[in-house]
């Protein structure tokens, strides 16, 4: 049974396509479709149901999913062993960050480890950091450098590497612009432009107006800390950024007499999940 073929079969599963599997895997559809009829053929037993477009899990494949996770995570742990085992800083390195964080925070690391060790093949994703934190969990990265939530998960390692303070803000001629003092109950009757209600971002903001019972008006959502701030500056409303984003003037910040909302930033990792070298080396590029 090889791997190449579990690896296709996993991410058809995970996916539910056959185009988002060669995706991920970087092949195209009819070499995962080929992969996945070899195994069908090993194994003497239908994998997938294929309805239309729509496929699902036989039960065979079902009884497979969770064994062929295993030999893979165990075959990959396997290989990072013997790599370690020579003391090189090589082979692969997946790390899944938020949009925010991989513009802002991490191109100085990430210029400085790809300069000093070319040979590893460093898998760079871009996602909230809510579903970067599911994917770490399922074992589909190294690391994860990201928002860290706001309660901690058992079986993950984090380890904060900034503090993000954030800052109300609107646009230069937004009418609580001349203000001179507010509260949050001046800010509630207006409308906010703030990330998905899921995020830990929000989760802050919303907490802030719960404990003072006042109602917070979410008119538009946009998980773009980037497209968050554009959306500010033209006076759509009024939004949080981190401190980060506030350099070029573009939004004005809000003089509130509020709690201090900070965010931590950081790396996870699966307790469960040996890190290779290079993951090692990027941590510690990280921490400076």
């Amino acid at each position: 049974m090889d791997t190449q073929h579990l690896q296709a079969f996993v991410a058809v599963a995970e996916t539910g396509s056959f185009s988002a599997a060669g995706q991920r895997l970087h092949l195209t559809q009819p070499a995962v479709s080929k992969r996945i009829a070899t195994l069908e053929q090993q194994l003497n037993s239908p994998l997938f149901d294929r309805v239309g477009r729509q496929i699902s899990l036989t039960h065979a494949g079902l009884s497979l999913l969770p064994n062929a996770k295993r030999i893979l995570q165990e075959v990959a742990d396997a290989e990072r062993a013997i790599t370690d085992l020579q003391g090189e800083v090589r082979g692969a390195l997946s790390i899944a960050t938020s949009h925010h964080i991989g513009l802002h925070r991490l191109p100085p690391t990430l210029r400085h480890f790809t300069e000093r060790y070319p040979e590893v093949k460093l898998d760079l994703h871009f996602l909230d950091s809510e579903q970067a934190y599911g994917e770490v969990l399922q074992g589909r990265f190294d690391l994860g450098i990201v928002t860290l939530a706001p309660e901690s998960d058992p079986r993950m390692a984090e380890e904060i590497i900034w503090r993000d303070q954030l800052h109300f803000v609107v646009s230069h001629n937004h009418p609580l612009a001349q203000r001179q003092s507010l509260t949050l109950k001046d800010l509630s009757p207006w409308q906010a432009i703030l990330p998905d209600t899921n995020t830990y971002t929000t989760r802050l903001v919303q907490a802030l107006f719960d404990e003072q019972s006042l109602a917070l008006d979410v008119g538009m959502v946009t998980n773009h800390l980037d497209t968050l701030k554009m959306m500010v500056s033209i006076g759509l409303g009024w939004g949080v950024l981190p401190q980060t984003l506030l350099g070029d003037g573009q939004v004005h910040p809000l003089p509130l007499d509020h709690t201090v909302i900070t965010r931590n930033l950081g790396a996870i990792h699966h307790k469960q999940r040996s890190l290779n070298n290079a993951a090692r080396v990027f941590l510690q590029l990280l921490q400076g």
